[in-house]
């Protein structure tokens, strides 16, 4: 629990750190740039995040290991796992955002661990008390109400609608074949770990830049934009201890309750925009109550009270 706890803290202050980088100059400046920002930036997010990896699977001894995994099942399936839930789960919340708005966008992103709960219980038999369910749901609630907005801005529902079931299924998808794929010796939460950013960063830049006309733009980022790329590279750092305690928390203790641990992260993000980022306005009657919803929720819904009893 502690690790799912702390992927929330981490991811939290990743997404901080990256709306920074998405509000400096070189992603708003033109109306090409804000069409190709968010895939420029997980592109480079991921890259940065693999150099990551790869660094601390260098100082731990791994890589050997990294390659011997890739030779496995389970190995390939962690790479499946990245193509599921990074383009295709990151391409359909851009879609979601950008046709329905970012209200939407975000119940999207959030509802993604009830359907991974529902795959779990499906596919790795995993069983959630009928109460952690009322405290997911409640939890979920609280992410909507942080994120809600009463000017729903829907240019285009039914592609609007698709990328949310590209979304919610593929980073729902993702957790539970990570689960899966962690049971095998072969293959620990932290090659896990370098396998998904790499492979989710070569697909980015082979597939989906060139199909968005983006390799130049994206290169241009490196040319003459200050802070830009150290910025993104520090929410990389961030992002990588998140998704190594994610996926330590889903080795230790099942995908279901890992992602009700993770999904805290929206609250967590309110309470540091509000410490480091002084943005006081957030201190409003529906965030505070919607953050404590979250936060209280989301880790009951991760514990497991019988052990808790036993222990």
């Amino acid at each position: 629990m502690f690790a799912g706890i702390i992927a929330g803290v981490t991811w939290a202050v990743e997404t901080i750190v990256l709306g920074i980088a998405l509000a400096m100059s070189p992603f708003c400046s033109t109306e090409q740039a804000v069409l190709l920002a968010p895939f420029a930036s997980t592109f480079l997010h991921d890259l940065f995040s693999a150099i990551w990896s790869c660094v601390y699977n260098g100082v731990r001894g791994n890589l050997r290991a990294v390659g011997r995994a890739l030779k496995t099942k389970s190995g390939r399936f962690v790479a499946l796992a990245a193509v599921i839930g990074g383009p295709v789960g990151m391409t359909g919340y851009v879609l979601s955002v950008a046709n329905m708005g970012a209200s939407i966008g975000a119940v999207a992103s959030a509802i993604f661990p009830a359907i991974g709960a529902v795959l779990a219980y499906i596919f790795l038999k995993e069983k959630m008390s009928w109460y952690r369910w009322i405290f997911l749901i409640l939890s979920l609630l609280g992410v909507y109400g942080l994120s809600y907005s009463p000017e729903l801005n829907i240019t285009n529902f039914w592609l609007g609608f698709a990328g949310t079931l590209m979304c919610a299924f593929g980073w729902g998808i993702e957790a539970v074949i990570i689960a899966k794929c962690v049971q095998d010796d072969a293959v620990t939460d932290e090659i896990a770990l370098q396998i998904r950013q790499t492979t989710s960063a070569i697909v980015y830049g082979l597939i989906i830049l060139p199909v968005m006309k983006g390799w130049g733009f994206t290169l241009s980022l490196f040319n003459g934009t200050g802070w830009l790329i150290p910025v993104i590279a520090l929410a990389a750092l961030f992002a990588t201890a998140s998704y190594l305690f994610y996926y330590r928390a889903i080795s230790q203790i099942g995908a279901s309750k890992s992602m009700a641990l993770n999904i805290t992260y929206a609250a967590w993000a309110v309470v540091f925009s509000v410490i480091f980022l002084g943005q006081t306005d957030l201190l409003n009657p529906l965030t505070i109550i919607c953050t404590v919803v979250v936060l209280v929720f989301g880790i009951l819904a991760g514990a497991d009270y019988k052990d808790l009893i036993k222990k």
